[in-house]
């Protein structure tokens, strides 16, 4: 099968087209320069391989299978051209003899940069597309074609690594002899690199040195290679299995500035002043504020990593991987690493950052940030008084119960924190914050102290921190999400700072959780989203209030707050996106099946709009709270432990945890419960789940929302007083309002803009009362609907703000902005797309787009 023909970009679906069945990436050793001038980032990528199980596992049988497959595959791409790179000049004895292949026209031409720190300067050219790429000259056979995903890159060479030349490396040739006959030597060199990715954990340092040091030995060929749409094809000529391909190789390319993996951007230093109005910081250096400073970022792509290196996108391609980065000496760069990397100087004004993994992850969780960050730091006694107070919470059931940690890991083998007898007994991980300059004193007001009560809270529920330490940093404007988390890193937007910690807490959770729920444990098939998004969102609301210290009433009336929130948001997006968007588990029987090649692809993974739909987040959420109240918390909490124990450090279908659970549940309470009904209730299935329906809207009862609902009477009594007594004035002491939390203050909001009338005066009170220009990002979008509802034209500038610097949360406002065909909302809506179109996010600059014009 072809998916390369079949599959459109354009179109809804993200291909995955590594052949992981016949070739598996274990380690990536990425070695980079950033070019802030020309956008681009650029250098090698060494990638270690080892045989795919589609083709150890066979018999010859299954070989004649695997190179039939082969074949089909060299069929179907017989029309692409392919490249090979140029071969230098000087190695050649003519200009003719390196003219002989034809370049085709339909293939671009990559060339290396004039400032590129290679010593050669190759350029990428096709073959005729006539020739078919897969002939092995004109003997007939087929080559075996690696194929990598990638896409916006330009590849410029790829060639086989000779690992034999490391000193040292004979450890691992065993009883092997060199006689330098070139096929032994290629079987030696595969032999090298299967000795050491199979390196048992407790090696992990020696394997790591000797990664380095292959990464850096010399190429022994030039390979040939093709760049699709999606995907870099790589063969070696004359090599037809798997098992006889270089399973160490080397891959130069730059990125390019339009790449979709990166958004090359400005942090906030240049809208400073404007942050300062708001009292979000004081600059030191008046001078400063206006100086715009650049940074590149990935920023969860729709199309994950795949233009930032070439790799193997399927979820099951879990490896490991270490990167040195270069930058000027005025960045920072921060990546997924489990190491707190130190800068070396290697000439005047360039600096070289190093980051390693150890635990094996999917490609597609690799996170870079460079740019002119700051770290925040706090007086040493606030920070030891922090700590101090909030790790006194009891350690979970599951650390206490030694029995589940003397079971041996379900995963491949790595140096695995829930077998280390320290890393197990650690609340608080080592954690450091990132901002720009201007945002430092609002990071230190709130995020600095919520980081350690949230990290203990998770580990009083949760048990052992999956992961060795904590970055978080504050990312610009332009970031289309309120936080993104990755192996040892956390991008929060600017969007949570301001307004107290509630938004920052419950936001900074949600991103702790998915330590355990998308990186310890992730979904083996990407469509399963809610594996993911469902369990981080419980789960915030389980460790904010831990983080709080709350009572045991407080807890519940919050939660059914937030209940009837997300029930609401839930209704509302039913009632408004398509129908095939709604469902969980889109593929349903055929939810983590592979093609033979080990190709997939990501159902929907492409729709613009779905990056901004919270289905997933929403019916998880509901789904495991309804089995939670069906059973116990207590026991659904020790079900949640017992999971994470069995499971981390591998990955799982929705039927995993549902059995599990299952199992764990007394007869007496599993009535009508399996796992088919779940599936059929909750995840094949659109719209609200039949149970949720069912179960009614018992929150209402809730008293938090009881005192809203009361203070919302108050409300329209006092507009429909004025509108009747409109030459009165409305006395301040008339009627007393309730000072409200902030996800209160949400709920009244939306209950007000169900009325059909608010007259400008009671718009006035309303945001005097409540100060909803200073409440956090929540509230103020809810009080900017209303300003749009009512066309309230005192409330415009809280708009343009919040469209300016609220740009994770502003594209539902732009489209509102639109609807209400007001001449004045329309320009605005274009003012504020116009100044924030050159550095938005492509897939939020693209739904505005279409709303707008």
């Amino acid at each position: 099968m072809n998916m390369e023909t079949q599959l459109d970009p354009m179109k809804d679906d993200l291909p995955l087209m590594a052949n992981t069945s016949y070739m598996l990436v274990k380690h990536y050793v990425l070695d980079l320069d950033v070019d802030f001038k020309s956008k681009v980032i650029e250098g090698s990528i060494v990638l270690f391989f080892e045989t795919g199980s589609q083709y150890r596992s066979t018999s010859s049988a299954g070989k004649e299978c695997c190179q039939s497959e082969f074949d089909e595959t060299c069929k179907m791409r017989a029309s692409e051209p392919c490249h090979i790179p140029m071969i230098n000049v000087s190695t050649c004895s003519s200009k003719t003899e390196c003219n002989d292949f034809a370049v085709s026209g339909k293939e671009e031409e990559a060339t290396s940069d004039e400032n590129s720190n290679h010593s050669n300067s190759e350029q990428a050219s096709g073959i005729s597309s006539s020739k078919d790429c897969c002939d092995t000259e004109d003997r007939g056979n087929k080559d075996f074609l690696l194929v990598l995903d990638c896409c916006d890159l330009s590849v410029l060479k790829a060639e086989e690594v000779d690992v034999a030349a490391v000193s040292g490396i004979e450890k691992f040739t065993r009883s092997a002899k060199l006689t330098g006959v070139p096929k032994e030597l290629e079987n030696l060199r595969n032999r090298i690199v299967h000795e050491l990715v199979s390196l048992p954990a407790d090696r992990w340092k020696e394997q790591l040195y000797y990664f380095t040091h292959c990464s850096q030995a010399p190429g022994c060929g030039e390979l040939l290679f093709s760049t699709g749409t999606w995907s870099l094809e790589i063969r070696k000529s004359g090599i037809q299995t798997p098992v006889d391909f270089p399973h160490a190789i080397r891959i130069w390319y730059k990125t390019k500035p339009e790449g979709r993996s990166v958004t090359w951007t400005t942090d906030q230093s240049g809208r400073c002043q404007i942050l300062c109005q708001r009292s979000l910081c004081c600059a030191s250096n008046p001078e400063e504020k206006y100086i715009t400073k650049p940074c590149v970022y990935t920023m969860g792509s729709p199309i994950n990593n795949r233009a930032l290196f070439p790799c193997q996108e399927p979820p099951i391609a879990l490896s490991t991987w270490q990167a040195s980065v270069r930058a000027a000496a005025d960045f920072v760069v921060l990546m997924s690493g489990e190491n707190s990397a130190e800068p070396v100087q290697l000439q005047e004004g360039i600096l070289s950052w190093y980051y390693y993994v150890s635990m094996p992850m999917p490609a597609s969780t690799f996170t870079i940030a460079v740019g002119c960050w700051q770290e925040v730091k706090q007086q040493s006694f606030k920070q030891k008084a922090a700590i101090g107070i909030n790790t006194e919470f009891s350690l979970p059931s599951s650390q206490t119960d030694l029995r589940w940690h003397e079971e041996i890991c379900g995963h491949v083998e790595y140096p695995c924190r829930f077998q280390n007898p320290a890393a197990r007994l650690q609340a608080v991980i080592p954690y450091r914050v990132f901002a720009p300059w201007c945002l430092m004193e609002s990071c230190e007001e709130h995020l600095l102290q919520l980081i350690p009560q949230c990290l203990s809270a998770a580990y009083a529920t949760l048990g052992t921190h999956p992961f060795s330490r904590l970055d978080v940093l504050i990312v610009p404007s332009n970031f289309s999400s309120l936080g993104m988390a990755s192996p040892h890193i956390i991008f929060l937007s600017q969007s949570v700072l301001p307004g107290g910690s509630h938004l920052c807490g419950t936001r900074l959770c949600h991103e702790i959780a998915h330590a355990w729920f998308g990186l310890a444990i992730g979904a083996r098939d990407w469509t399963e989203e809610w594996i993911s998004e469902g369990f981080a969102t419980f789960l915030e609301d389980i460790f904010w209030a831990r983080a709080q210290q709350l009572s045991h009433d407080e807890i519940k009336g919050q939660q059914e707050l937030k209940a009837l929130l997300r029930w609401r948001r839930l209704r509302d997006e039913v009632q408004n996106s398509e129908e095939e968007l709604q469902v969980l588990r889109p593929k349903k029987e055929s939810t983590g099946e592979l093609s033979e090649s080990g190709a997939s692809v990501v159902k929907y993974g492409l729709k613009a709009e779905k990056i901004f739909m919270q289905v997933h987040y929403l019916k998880g959420y509901f789904l495991l709270r309804s089995l939670a109240r069906t059973i116990g918390e207590v026991l659904y909490l020790a079900s949640l432990r017992k999971f994470v124990i069995k499971f981390h450090g591998q990955l799982v279908l929705s039927q995993d945890f549902l059995s599990m659970l299952l199992e764990d549940i007394p007869k007496q309470k599993q009535s009508e419960l399996t796992v088919e009904s779940i599936f059929q209730n909750w995840l094949d299935t659109s719209g609200i789940p039949k149970p949720l329906l069912e179960e009614g809207e018992t929150w209402k009862e809730c008293q938090l929302v009881q005192q809203v609902s009361s203070e919302v009477t108050k409300w329209i009594q006092t507009n429909q007083r004025i509108r009747k007594s409109s030459k009165k004035k409305m006395k301040q002491d008339e009627v007393v309002f309730q000072q409200l939390l902030p996800d209160q203050l949400v709920l009244l909001l939306e209950f007000l803009l169900e009325e059909k009338t608010l007259c400008p005066r009671i718009l006035q009170c309303l945001e005097r009362t409540y100060q909803l220009r200073e409440q956090d990002a929540e509230v103020r979008h809810r009080w900017c609907e209303l300003v749009i509802k009512h066309k309230y034209e005192p409330g415009y500038g809280d708009i343009e703000r919040f469209l300016r610097e609220d740009q994770a949360m502003g594209v539902y406002l732009y489209g509102e902005l639109m609807v209400n065909e007001d001449a004045k909302q329309q320009e605005l809506a274009r003012k504020c797309f116009a100044a924030a179109q050159e550095h938005m996010d492509a897939s939020s600059a693209k739904v505005v787009a279409e709303m707008l014009f």
